[in-house]
């Protein structure tokens, strides 16, 4: 198709070939492909840099190790052809997303057919409930670009989890969603030095509450989000980053993970009471936040549980 472009984005890799095949495949394909070099800044860093390389109308991530279903690349372009005729045009486009976990080679779809109604333009206030396994990773959107250009990104160069950030703070720029039920991206899930594998995660807890920090302020919830229904579902992924900050401070045996966690949220207190009454006294906070030793297990093994039912790392 000559109305696509891939941004490949070399993080100053030297442990492998990607700067030389990222540079073969540009010049064999020009029309196609551009490639980009730089020195290594992290993930947020390669997004950014995508960001501004990147001269189509929508826009969309796919990690390098993982990958897109053709048919449903197929679909999705066809729809996103004739968006950009619209006279208003679609702001995000949501596709499912499947993870293939690489312990026993199974896979678990994550769609949202109960959250949003299908092939619809809609704005936010037609959006269902979300449950636990439903939130909107960076993995299910395609955002028009110039909603990712015109309020900028604050994300942070040598830090991970900053897919939170680029899955949360457009969102209130989107105007207008379109769900496509179809299993889009490939999510590769299991891997042992991979930065969602549980013990990764724990030992990176300060790098977890670094981009909380940032989600915080990225708004008022109450006061800064207009429409009722995208003020819950952003309550609740801002509470779920919250309760993970504390379980995983918990689970941690650095020693100043907890006092490190506590900070973030007397902070939270500090910014936003109200942020902080339903992060901290909803039930997902309760549960992530419980006194005593015997409470810390007792929030471990909740966690275990919710692990166990959704797979999520």
């Amino acid at each position: 198709a000559d109305d696509i472009q891939i941004v490949i984005v070399d993080d100053g890799s030297q442990k492998d070939t990607t700067p030389q095949k990222a540079d073969e495949w540009a010049e064999r394909y020009p029309n196609l492909i551009k490639a980009v070099h730089q020195e290594n800044g992290g993930h947020g860093m390669g997004i950014l840099a995508a960001l501004r390389e990147a001269d189509g109308a929508y826009f969309k991530i796919v990690d390098s190790d993982d990958w897109v279903d053709g048919a449903a690349l197929a679909e999705l372009l066809e729809k996103l052809r004739r968006f950009v005729f619209l006279a208003l045009p679609v702001d995000l486009v949501i596709t499912n997303y499947v993870h293939e976990h690489v312990a026993d080679g199974k896979q678990s779809i994550v769609d949202f057919r109960y959250a949003l109604p299908r092939n619809k333009v809609i704005g936010w206030d037609k959006i269902g409930s979300f449950n636990m396994a439903q939130y909107l990773l960076m993995h299910a959107l395609c955002y028009r670009t110039e909603i990712l250009r015109q309020g900028g990104l604050p994300l942070p160069a040598h830090t991970f989890y900053v897919d939170n950030i680029y899955a949360y703070v457009p969102l209130p720029r989107c105007r207008s969603l379109y769900y496509l039920d179809v299993d889009l991206y490939r999510y590769f899930i299991g891997r042992e030095d991979q930065s969602v594998n549980e013990s990764i995660m724990v030992s990176r807890v300060d790098q977890h509450i670094r981009v909380t920090r940032i989600m915080m302020h990225a708004y008022h919830i109450h006061d800064d989000v207009e429409q009722p229904r995208l003020r819950r579902y952003m309550y609740n992924y801002f509470t779920l980053m919250m309760a993970a900050a504390s379980v995983y401070s918990r689970i941690s045996d650095k020693p100043n993970a907890m006092d490190e966690c506590e900070a973030l949220w007397d902070e939270l207190k500090a910014y936003d009471e109200r942020m902080y009454r339903r992060a901290r006294h909803g039930a997902m906070g309760v549960a992530t936040n419980l006194p005593t030793d015997v409470g810390r297990k007792t929030t471990i093994g909740i966690y275990r549980v919710a692990q166990r039912l959704y797979r999520f790392n």
